[in-house]
Formats: C-alpha cells, structure tokens, sequence
C-alpha cells in the first residue's frame, strides 16, 4: 500500500490490529464471533431503540453478518485482498432531516468497534464549516485536526454535498475532499467515513466527485417516516421525558400530524420533537396561570388535547 500523502497525527498504520483483537483466540464459528464482540447487543438496541426503518435495520444487519464473516475468513488465511487492507467500509446515509441518521451512524461505529474494525468506536460529527477554512492555508489544518479527532472511528459528514461548490473558484472544499480521499483509502483500517444528506444532493455530489463514489461501499437510504410511526415516536420521547398523552390527547397529535405532513418543511422526528416541546410550553403556561392550585405529578406530567390543539397548524388548516 502507497504511503498516506497526508499524515493525520494519531493514526495507526492500515496493517496494525487491536491490541485485543490479537490477543483472543481465534473464533471459527459464528456465535464464537459473537460472544467474543457482543456486537449481537448493539443490533438488538438498533431494533429495539429505533422505530420503523425496516430496510435500514435489515441493510445494518447484512453489513454486520458480513463483517463477522470476513473475521472467520481472515482467522483462516483467507484475505479478500492484499495483505493489510481491510475492508472498505465507508458509507452513505441519505434521507431526508429526521430520519436516525445520525442515530444509525453511532450505533454502527459500535458495531466496528466491537468487531475490532475500528480501534476506539467513537463518532465525530461535523459540517462542511469543520472541515472547510475560508481563507488560503486554513482548510488542511482545520481537516487534518478534524481527522486526527475521528480517527480509530467514524468520521459522519452531514450534507456532505456542501463540501463541493463548483459555481465557486475560490471555494477551498474542493482541498478538503483531496485529503478525505486520501485518508479514505490509505488510512481505512482506522478510520470509517459515512457521508450523508438529501438523496438527490448526494447522488448530484458523487457524480461531480467520482473519486469519492468508488470508496462508498455501503450506500442506505433512510425512508420518511408513516403517520403511524411518528406517532409512535412521540409517545417513547414523552415517556423519556417522563410526560404522557391525556384523554384524547393522542388522537389530537394524530390529527396534528396529519396537517403537518402536508406542510412544507416537515423533519420527521426532529419536527415531532419540536412540535411536543411547544405542547409543553403551552402546558406550563396553562399550569402557571393557576398559582393557587396544589399541583400533582399527573398534573404536572400530562398534555391535554387542549395543549396540543393550540397549534399554528390547526389554525392554518381552517
């Protein structure tokens, strides 16, 4: 393998294992993979923690038993490759805002990091303003420091299409996508990229950047969410948050839900959150305008319909 063009401080060269990895006995079935890494917990959490998203939990679970394949064939000498280089794992996540992207990308990073293909498991999130200096001589240190964090786990690059602004000339992401490209292939033992955003943005960026196309080997698309599902997660964040539904308070944000998917603008269960956070500021405000009133832990944990129905959108709907 040619040499790394950009050194990342604190990388470990493509061919060096986990110090435990090396160290356990090497596992010749299936479950011995698994009860050596766990990783069958985390995929349980995804199933569990995650509402809908069928295709991506399926698409997560092949990637998984492919991984604890490729670790029964190299503990047999059989290398999909050259010696010291590793599967290629980076990825793409499109879908629209709300989707579990970012939710899917962590859980994945402890995936890698229990099978041993990433030396720490953590997620580093960013935006092209992490990556990108506005000024000649920024955008490599900003990149280089940004990578030198990721490294030994994934590197999750929201709207990853800003990175390439060609109506720009003076535009310096086009600088930052040489060193990814770099550190993509020659470093890809430590460090798994997952590049993620709107589909039809995504798919217009890898046309222009097909050095980039050619190292995504998981491409998921995360589907928008139903009415049924959203409903769903509305109750598990309320029950997070230690609040429920009141008599007919669920069928209330039902219809809310109904009137909101048709507006613009709609961010899944990012806009599901937003919409129960202004449900309880209404519900502390009808709450603090009875001072006199002994409060209980129902009071004080429950959204009536009239709180939710308060809503912009059901005025706009009239």
């Amino acid at each position: 393998m040619a040499a790394p063009l950009y050194n990342i401080p604190g990388s470990t060269p493509a061919a060096a294992a986990p110090a435990a990895a090396q160290a356990a006995p090497k596992a010749r079935t299936v479950n011995e993979v698994l009860a050596q890494s766990q990783v069958e917990a985390v995929i349980d959490e995804l199933e569990r923690d995650l509402v809908g998203l069928a295709p991506v939990k399926q698409r997560i679970r092949d990637i998984a038993a492919l991984l604890v394949v490729d670790k029964l064939r190299l503990n047999l000498g059989l290398a999909a490759g050259p010696a010291g280089s590793g599967p290629s794992l980076h990825m793409s996540f499109t879908g629209n805002p709300g989707t579990g992207k970012t939710t899917v990308a962590m859980r994945m990073a402890q995936i890698l990091h229990r099978l041993g293909y990433v030396r720490k498991g953590h997620l580093v999130a960013v935006t092209r303003d992490d990556l990108v200096g506005q000024y000649i001589g920024h955008t490599a240190p900003k990149t280089k420091e940004v990578l030198k964090k990721a490294m030994g786990g994934v590197l999750f690059i929201d709207e990853a299409y800003y990175l390439y602004r060609p109506e720009n000339e003076r535009d310096y992401g086009q600088e930052a996508i040489e060193i990814l490209l770099q550190v993509m292939e020659n470093q890809r033992d430590d460090l798994v990229v997952i590049l993620a955003g709107y589909k039809d943005r995504m798919d217009t960026f890898f046309k222009s950047n097909p050095g980039l196309s050619s190292r995504i080997a998981h491409h998921i698309d995360f589907p928008d969410y139903t009415q049924g599902e959203l409903l769903q997660i509305a109750e598990r964040m309320l029950e997070g948050m230690n609040y429920r539904f009141g008599d007919g308070a669920r069928e209330v944000f039902a219809e809310y839900l109904g009137l909101r998917l048709a507006q613009p603008h709609f961010a899944n269960a990012r806009s599901v959150r937003n919409a129960l956070d202004r449900a309880r500021l209404r519900q502390a405000s009808r709450l603090f305008a009875d001072r006199d009133r002994v409060l209980g832990a129902e009071d004080l944990t429950t959204l009536l319909p009239a709180d939710i129905r308060a809503s912009r959108v059901f005025a706009a709907a009239t």
